[in-house]
């Protein structure tokens, strides 16, 4: 009998195996934050920030002084290196903008196929560390929905990676749906299995207060194409419950239309709040996703998506 599986050592479902779970993550860190600075760099070419002139009070250029401007704006100490020129200090528009990030890190996430390239759980990590790194270049302040402040650090890859094991919500389904600022944004990043009507529901309290925001949904590719044949039986990815479902084959069929009824209902869930929705396979190129999404946050873009 063929045996689909969520882990290959089923006992790790259940008891203490969770800390164990949550161990195995920390020592992976360190490679996934350098996997994520190598994504991050190979696709920041692609992004443009939102930094722009403005009254913040972080410096960002110089540029020649136009005639008609006030007198006071021109830095005389530029200038005087100049013998033709003067020259305007501009500082960085400041608004009260962050972006929050959610990466799911529930048991579901552990789960990778032989035809993925990696777990959905690294891949979400990475995922979210390269687009705090991209963000922070463009001059975003980036934090993890719920838990610490936002920074503009760069050494933001390595903050938020110790942030992540140290996170209380970790295994979570879903985030703590309490309502964003007006200027937030918020990035979750999940194999979105909960219900799709309690994801909305969590939409709905983040959006609130008008903050905008991107789903990304991680998908490993036999959880969308359901490749099996012969008799199978699936276990659960949290406890032991396991449904027999006969033969594979007839069963895929059903299979495909309630995934894809639940993926129009989370399309649609975000549509109605004015976010973004995208889908990411495990077997792409994580580089795929994190410009999609990426691109979106930079430029205000919404709608659906699929890498």
């Amino acid at each position: 009998m063929a045996r689909v599986r969520v882990l290959d050592e089923p006992e790790r479902r259940i008891g203490p195996s969770r800390a164990t779970d949550a161990l195995d993550l920390a020592r992976r860190l360190p490679r996934l934050a350098l996997e994520a600075r190598r994504i991050s760099a190979a696709v920041a070419h692609g992004v443009h920030g939102r930094r722009r002139p403005g009254t913040g009070e972080t410096f960002w250029q110089f540029r020649p002084f136009t005639a008609g401007e006030p007198a006071h704006r021109i830095d005389w100490r530029r200038s005087a290196r100049d013998e033709h020129h003067l020259h305007v200090r501009e500082r960085e528009w400041e608004a009260a903008h962050t972006v929050r990030l959610w990466i799911d890190r529930s048991p579901s996430m552990a789960f990778a196929s032989t035809l993925a390239a990696a777990p959905k759980l690294d891949r979400a990590v990475v995922l979210g560390l390269a687009l705090a790194d991209l963000l922070v270049r463009g001059g975003e302040r980036v934090g993890l929905l719920g838990f610490g402040p936002t920074m503009a650090s760069r050494m933001i890859v390595d903050r938020l990676a110790e942030a992540l094991g140290a996170d209380p919500s970790a295994e979570a389904e879903l985030p703590d749906a309490t309502p964003l600022p007006p200027l937030s944004e918020a990035v979750l990043i999940t194999d979105a299995l909960s219900p799709a009507d309690e994801i909305a529901g969590i939409l709905e309290k983040l959006a609130a207060r008008g903050a905008r925001g991107h789903l990304l949904r991680i998908v490993d590719p036999v959880e969308e194409t359901f490749p099996f044949e012969g008799q199978a039986e699936l276990l659960a990815t949290e406890g032991r419950d396991r449904l027999d479902v006969g033969d594979a084959g007839a069963f895929r069929r059903a299979y495909h239309e309630r995934m894809q009824a639940h993926r129009s209902a989370l399309a649609e869930a975000c549509r109605r709040r004015g976010w973004s929705f995208l889908d990411h396979r495990t077997d792409r190129p994580a580089s795929e996703a994190l410009l999609a999404v990426a691109v979106r946050v930079a430029r205000g873009g919404r709608g659906p998506g699929s890498f």
